[in-house]
C-alpha cells in the first residue's frame, strides 16, 4: 500500500527530495506540500506535478511521514496548526539547528528524526547526518534512510550534540570547498591563466581529487604523500601552508562553526 508524504515547505531542499522520491517510483499523488508562497508553490507544481496547498487541511491527516523543510525561525509558528493533524505520523526535520526535543514538544509526538543535509543534496550528491528520538522505530529509520538516499549518502549519530559537528563539517563544508576553489582560481589568474582556464582547472582538480579519495582504499594522507616529492613543486606549496599554520587555522574555523551551531540550536529551540 502506498504511504503518503507531506512536506511543510516547498523550497529547494523539498524540491530535491521530492524529485528523488519521484525517480524512486513514489507516485506524485502520494505527495502533498504545504507552501504558502504562491510563486514557490507554482514552481514546485510545474517541476514535479505534486499537489500544493497554501493552508493546513485534512490532507495532512493522510500523511504517514511529514518532512519539515521550513526555515528554523518559523518552525514553531508553522508547527502549531499542523501538529493536531499529524500526531500519528513520523516526522523528519531538515531544518537546521532546532533540537529534536523542541520539535517533539511542538508536534506532540516523539516519532521525530532530525537531519542535517548539505547543499550538494540538490544534485543528489549530498551527505546527511541523522538523529532519531527514542520514539522512532527501526522501520521508521529504514524509511528515513530511503528518503534521504534521494539526496546522497547519510550517517546516523547516537548523540544529538554530534549534529553540531556534522553541521560544522559537512553542513557548512560546501562553502569551505567553494572558498578553496575561489582561492585556486585567483592564484591561477595571478600566474597568468585566464579566468575560464583557472575555473576549469580548479573545479576539475577538486572533483577528481574528491573522487579519488572516495574510491581509493588509501587514506587521504597517503594520497597526499604520493603527490608530494621532497624538494618538488607540491612540497614547496605544502611547506608554505605549514609555515602559515594553515591546517590548524582551518580546524579552528570548523570548530567555530560547531560552537555557532550549538548557539543557534539553543536560540531556535527556545519557547
Amino acid at each position: 500500500m502506498t504511504r503518503h508524504i507531506a512536506f511543510i515547505g516547498g523550497g529547494n531542499m523539498a524540491g530535491a527530495i521530492i524529485g528523488g522520491l519521484l525517480k524512486q517510483g513514489t507516485p506524485a499523488s502520494a505527495i502533498h506540500v504545504l507552501e504558502p508562497f504562491a510563486s514557490t508553490a507554482e514552481h514546485l507544481r510545474a517541476q514535479t506535478g505534486v499537489t500544493v496547498f497554501a493552508q493546513p487541511g485534512d490532507f495532512l491527516q493522510a500523511a504517514d511521514l511529514v518532512v519539515w523543510a521550513v526555515k528554523p525561525q518559523v518552525f514553531k509558528e508553522a508547527a502549531l496548526p499542523v501538529a493536531p493533524l499529524t500526531r500519528h505520523a513520523l516526522h523528519l526535520s531538515v531544518a537546521a539547528g532546532i533540537p529534536s526535543a523542541s520539535i517533539a514538544r511542538w508536534l506532540g509526538t516523539d516519532r521525530v528524526v532530525r537531519s542535517m543535509p548539505n547543499t550538494p543534496a540538490l544534485v543528489g550528491l549530498g551527505v546527511t547526518g541523522l538523529y532519531a528520538r527514542p520514539g522512532v522505530s527501526q522501520d521508521d529509520r529504514a524509511w528515513v534512510d530511503g528518503v534521504t538516499a534521494t539526496m546522497g549518502k547519510s550517517i546516523w549519530v547516537d548523540d544529538e550534540t554530534q549534529l553540531d559537528a556534522v553541521t560544522a563539517l559537512s553542513g557548512s563544508g560546501p562553502a569551505y570547498v567553494f572558498y578553496f576553489i575561489e582561492a585556486l582560481m585567483s592564484a591561477g589568474q595571478t600566474m597568468g591563466l585566464s579566468a575560464e582556464q583557472s575555473r576549469t582547472l580548479a573545479i576539475e582538480t577538486f572533483y577528481g581529487a574528491s573522487t579519488l579519495a572516495r574510491t581509493s582504499p588509501e587514506a587521504p594522507g597517503v594520497l597526499r604523500e604520493r603527490v608530494t616529492s621532497k624538494g618538488g613543486t607540491t612540497y614547496a606549496a605544502l611547506t608554505s601552508m605549514n609555515t602559515q599554520n594553515l591546517q590548524q587555522g582551518f580546524i579552528q574555523a570548523v570548530q567555530a562553526a560547531q560552537v555557532r551551531a550549538k548557539e543557534l540550536g539553543e536560540e531556535f529551540g527556545a519557547d
